[in-house]
């Protein structure tokens, strides 16, 4: 599986600038920011001092990821700001083709312990005060499974068409949400098993900064090559993330974002690289590595383990 990371390593084609322990000042908010070896996706907060909670809940997290985990807890407690309920529009990215699964559908129609791939975030997200609209971008003559799952929840739900790339089949469900959401919720309809509690994080995470995705601290070894496969260097793991979803960015910078990237012709791999490209900082929120993308067979059982597992517990 290929993963989108993020690092705080100074790369020669990066068109982000990097700053090694300075301070800043982002439009648009009105505090100055201490930065310490991030780039703007690593956006570290105005705090990294590691409070009493924090240290109680991350004595199995490694140290060198604890300020970032202090930092998200110490701004949203000082935060005023308010995550209204019905206040959040979800794109439900769900027209991927699926190839790798080597299936005769797309991964996310799949059944997985006996329900829809797709279905499992379609209801995490259903089931939140928070969320007034699920906008699915799908192949319409996928609707249906969605259609029938309608009549267990409360919120609305639309559908987009798919374009032929991601940001393509994002854009297509940006146009649909309601005007007056707060924020935009992005998510991956092959990440089943992403948790009500992590989205809540990211979506106060979004509401203070503007952008925030879910990420975990990365755990193998990564290199970078060249073109002939020959290792180039060895990338310091304390600085890279594995960026899952959902990624919430305000719909007004989303929006913004797309203008700058349509009018460049800009490719981009994930949801806030666009708002990356207005150099505007966007958050990691720790999430959970259980918030597998379930895309050859082997995901597949893992995430039945996954959920076998909760349920004995639960």
């Amino acid at each position: 599986m290929v993963s989108t990371l993020h690092f705080a390593a100074a790369l020669s084609a990066s068109p982000i600038p990097i700053w090694l322990s300075s301070i800043a000042a982002f439009p648009g908010n009105n505090f100055w920011v201490p930065i310490k070896l991030c780039s703007s996706s690593l956006y570290k907060g105005k705090c990294l001092r590691r409070n009493s909670l924090s240290a109680g809940l991350n004595k199995k997290i490694k140290t060198r990821f604890s300020a970032a985990v202090t930092c998200s807890a110490d701004a949203a407690e000082g935060s005023s700001v308010v995550l209204k309920d019905r206040s959040v529009s979800v794109i439900l990215l769900a027209g991927g083709k699926g190839k790798r699964m080597g299936a005769s559908m797309p991964k996310q129609y799949l059944p997985l312990l006996g329900q829809p791939i797709a279905l499992y975030s379609f209801y995490t997200f259903s089931k939140m005060s928070e969320v007034k609209e699920i906008v699915v971008v799908c192949d319409p003559s996928y609707q249906d499974i969605f259609e029938g799952a309608k009549v267990n929840i409360h919120v609305d739900v639309k559908f987009a068409l798919p374009g032929k790339e991601r940001q393509d089949s994002v854009y297509s469900g940006l146009r649909a949400i309601d005007s007056n959401s707060d924020l935009v919720c992005i998510h991956d309809s092959a990440r089943p098993l992403v948790s009500a509690g992590d989205v809540i994080k990211v979506l106060h995470d979004a509401l203070r900064i503007g952008a925030a995705v879910l990420g975990v601290p990365a755990k193998a070894t990564i290199k970078e090559a060249n073109s002939n496969s020959f290792v180039v260097k060895t990338l310091d793991r304390k600085t890279l993330w594995e960026m899952q979803t959902p990624q919430v960015i305000k719909p007004e910078l989303l929006k913004k974002g797309f203008e700058l990237v349509n009018r460049e012709g800009l490719e981009v791999t994930d949801d806030v690289s666009i708002v990356e490209h207005l150099r505007h900082p966007v958050y990691i929120t720790e999430g959970s590595y259980t918030n597998i993308k379930v895309t050859t067979p082997d995901d597949m059982l893992l995430a039945e383990r996954i959920l076998n597992t909760t349920t004995v517990a639960v």
